[in-house]
């Protein structure tokens, strides 16, 4: 499937992070199993494993928030990966554009760019 030997966990998940390929912005930190990197790499959208609902999940399947993804990277360790994606719309289900959108002192720092409850 790779070139590279990835390091999956004992469920065998790994994380990955999406990049948007302009901005540099981190969006969102989700996992993906080997199905969910053969998807991504198949289609060129996004794809990864929701642990909460145990099935693999296309990005934006739902909402039409998807993700191209331009490139995908290993880290040294062959343990996470990043995907360098075009996003469409918000990343985050609640409605930001990244999920990193809170300081730990609760601040909102992000954009909201659509209404959840509009989407779901």
């Amino acid at each position: 499937m790779t070139d590279v030997d990835l390091a999956f966990d004992e469920q065998e998940y790994i994380p990955a992070v999406a990049q948007d390929a302009d901005s540099g912005e981190v969006l969102m930190l989700a996992y993906v199993t080997e199905e969910a990197l053969r998807k991504t790499r198949e289609t060129g959208e996004a794809h990864y494993y929701s642990r909460s609902r145990d099935e693999l999940w296309h990005k934006g399947g739902t909402s039409g928030h998807t993700q191209a993804v331009e490139e995908v990277r290993v880290d040294c360790d062959g343990d996470a990966l990043l995907y360098i994606v075009d996003q469409t719309g918000g990343a985050c289900h609640t409605g930001y554009e990244s999920c990193f959108h809170r300081t730990v002192d609760g601040e909102t720092v992000g954009e909201q760019v659509f209404d959840p409850d509009d989407v779901y």
